[in-house]
């Protein structure tokens, strides 16, 4: 694997949802008095159509009327994921053994 990310694996639900985790946590101070999740939608939502429109795969406009809902499911993983690695860090600082 020679890149982090490539356009292609940013226009996927797992790399779309690595990318807006990430991206989230780097940017979510900056806007401390909006919800989080709004936070994470929005760049869910840029990811996915910057990513689509970087590898050319809009073909018609219902695959562009799709995306923002594809941006629900992005920024629903990436925020349940996010909230799984606090559980377990929690868990591991309280000394619970987690398997």
């Amino acid at each position: 694997m020679n890149e982090f990310f490539s356009w292609e694996a940013l226009t996927t639900v797992a790399g779309a949802s690595a990318a807006t985790a990430v991206i989230t946590q780097f940017v979510k101070k900056s806007f401390a008095k909006i919800p989080t999740q709004i936070v994470s939608y929005a760049i869910a939502l840029a990811v996915l159509l910057i990513g689509s429109a970087a590898i050319g795969a809009a073909q018609d406009w219902t695959y562009w009327a799709i995306i923002p809902f594809n941006a629900v499911v992005v920024s629903l993983g990436s925020n349940g994921a996010f909230a799984a690695i606090q559980r377990i860090e929690a868990a591991y600082k309280r000394g619970n053994q987690l398997f």
